[in-house]
C-alpha cells in the first residue's frame, strides 16, 4: 500500500513502488516489462497512475517504449528493433565480447571519476544480490544491472546509450547452449571477486585500476565463453 502521509506526493510514491518492483522482478532476456494491465494490478494502482510513473522513469532514461512492442528497461538503444535485430544477425558472441572489451573498460574508467556515493551504493547492492541469486537468470539480471549502473555512473548520456545498444545486441545474439548444472552460480564463481575489484577501484577513484579490473573480468568471461562453445561443439 502507498504511504498515506499527507506530505507524501502520491505520484512519487508510485514511482518508488515501481522502482522496487522492477528491481525485484525477473524480466525476460530482452528486458521487456509486463503489460500495463499486469503492472497496475501488481502495484495496486490505476493504469493512469502507472503511466505517469512510467513517464518519470522514461524521462530518467531508466526505460523506453516501442509502440506495438512494449516497454523495456534501459535507454532506447537504436531507432527501431529492426536495427538491433540486423546487428545481431550480422554479429556473433565472439564479436560481442570483443566490442565489450573495447567499450566497457573505458566506461568504467570514466565511472571511477564521476560515480556518486549513491551510484556506488547501488553497485554494492548488485554485488550482494548477485551472490544471493537462486538461479542463473536472477544472477544475470543483477550482473546486467551492475554493468549498467557503472555506465550510468559516468553521467554521460552518449556512453550510456552506447552501452545500452551493445547490451541490446548482446541479448539478441544467439549464444547457444551455455548454461549447465549447477542451477545457480557457485560461491567460487569467478565474477564475484572480479566484480568486487571493479567496484572497489571505482570507489577509490582509481581510474586506471577500474579499467584494468573490468578488462580482466571481460577477458575471463570471453575465455570461459570460448571454452563452453568448444565443449558444446565436441558434444554435438
Amino acid at each position: 500500500m502507498l504511504n498515506s502521509h499527507p506530505d507524501t506526493h502520491p505520484a512519487q510514491g508510485i514511482v518508488t513502488q515501481l522502482r522496487a518492483y522492477l528491481a525485484q522482478t525477473d524480466l525476460p532476456d530482452d528486458g521487456r516489462l509486463p503489460p500495463e494491465r499486469e503492472l497496475s494490478a501488481a502495484l495496486g494502482v490505476s493504469r493512469t497512475e502507472l503511466r505517469k510513473a512510467l513517464d518519470v522513469l522514461e524521462a530518467e532514461g531508466q526505460l523506453w517504449r516501442h509502440v506495438g512492442k512494449g516497454t523495456f528497461m534501459g535507454s532506447r538503444p537504436l531507432d527501431t528493433f529492426a536495427d538491433i535485430a540486423a546487428l545481431a544477425r550480422r554479429s556473433n558472441p565472439a564479436e560481442v565480447m570483443r566490442a565489450r572489451l573495447v567499450i566497457e573498460p573505458e566506461i568504467t574508467r570514466a565511472a571511477a571519476f564521476t560515480a556518486t556515493p549513491a551510484a556506488i551504493s547501488e553497485m554494492r547492492l548488485c554485488l550482494t544480490r548477485s551472490r544471493q541469486a537462486e538461479t542463473w537468470r536472477q544472477y544475470e539480471g543483477w550482473d546486467t544491472r551492475l554493468h549498467r549502473t557503472i555506465a550510468e555512473a559516468t553521467q554521460n548520456s552518449l556512453l550510456l546509450g552506447l552501452f545500452d545498444t551493445l547490451n541490446a545486441v548482446r541479448r539478441a545474439v544467439t549464444w547457444g547452449r551455455l548454461r549447465t548444472a549447477p542451477v545457480r552460480p557457485l560461491p567460487t564463481h569467478h565474477s564475484f571477486a572480479e566484480h568486487d575489484a571493479i567496484v572497489d577501484a571505482i570507489e577509490h577513484r582509481d581510474m586506471a585500476g577500474a579499467a584494468a579490473a573490468m578488462r580482466a573480468h571481460l577477458q575471463t568471461v570471453e575465455r570461459k565463453l570460448l571454452e563452453k562453445q568448444m565443449r558444446a561443439a565436441n558434444e554435438d
